[in-house]
């Protein structure tokens, strides 16, 4: 199963559209499902991933859209939760994002509010996809558009991590049994 990861567009308040190469690489994809961590900010986003597969999505501190806080659903055989992320402070603490897994019971939690992506793996996964248009967060953000596609298969993971940098999308794979 193909899963995108995507998240902090923050469309149009930060930035027009998704950068040119983000938007060709996604659309040239086939996605069975999209999950997206929040701070979309417009229903055109939200349009725009709904024809890519079937949307989990999350509000955002920005969205203004009828989103639900949090999710969690079943992918094969991993057990998955999304949150915005902005429920955490300081943004991206490990160790609070770490005890929403557990008190969610899943193997993999992604969420986003960082704008800077990021793999940890303890005794869950954590998967930050970043911002997907780059924009700056309100806090230490890396300014590099990013998304992740997931290729799931019963407890397997396989994360591929994209990011432009000096205009080139670049691709970091990690695999994970979960």
């Amino acid at each position: 199963m193909r899963v995108l990861v995507i998240g902090d567009t923050h469309i149009p308040n930060r930035a027009r559209w998704l950068p040119e190469k983000v938007d060709e690489r996604i659309r040239s994809m086939k996605f069975d499902l999209v999950l997206c961590t929040g701070d979309l900010t417009d229903r055109k986003v939200l349009d725009y991933l709904s024809g890519l597969g079937e949307v989990v999505a999350v509000s955002g501190n920005m969205d203004h859209l009828p989103l639900p806080e949090y999710r969690t659903l079943k992918v094969e055989g991993i057990k998955f939760g999304i949150i915005h992320g902005h429920q955490v402070y300081p943004r991206g603490d490990v160790t609070q994002l770490r005890e929403i897994a557990l008190e969610l019971g899943v193997d993999v939690l992604v969420h986003g509010h960082t704008h800077s992506a990021d793999i940890w793996k303890g005794d869950v996964l954590l998967l930050n996809p970043g911002s997907a248009t780059g924009v700056w967060s309100g806090g230490k953000a890396s300014l590099v558009p990013s998304f992740m596609v997931l290729e799931v298969e019963g407890n397997s993971l396989d994360v591929n991590l994209y990011e432009l940098r000096e205009g080139e999308l670049r691709v970091e794979r990690r695999s994970f049994e979960v």
